[in-house]
């Protein structure tokens, strides 16, 4: 579930198909939205329209934090806990200290 891999101590997880997929479409539909305001700036487009864009995907970005958020904490946190690594608790922490800035 939490794997560390042998090159520079660089953590792994590995993921179901079906919670890739999600993760994947999420990224695929906010790609898109940046490329729409990309094309909204070289047709010069109205600035609120913009913004109004830019906070769409701004809450994207934030459910996308969410769910792999749930996800970590579901698989990772729980299971590092199972195997005695409470560091894993002021990692948490300190990620969301990072995510509330």
């Amino acid at each position: 579930m939490n794997d560390t891999s042998c090159c520079g101590g660089v953590k792994l997880k590995h993921r179901d198909e079906k919670e890739y997929k999600r993760l994947i479409s999420r990224l695929n539909r906010i790609e898109g939205q940046v490329r729409g305001i990309k094309r909204m700036v070289e047709t010069d487009r109205y600035c609120i329209d913009i913004l109004m864009q830019v906070t769409a995907i701004q809450s994207a970005l934030n459910s996308f934090n969410k769910e792999l958020l749930g996800q970590h904490i579901k698989s990772c946190v729980v299971h590092d806990i199972r195997e005695g690594k409470d560091d894993v608790v002021d990692e948490l922490v300190c990620t969301l200290q990072k995510l509330m800035k």
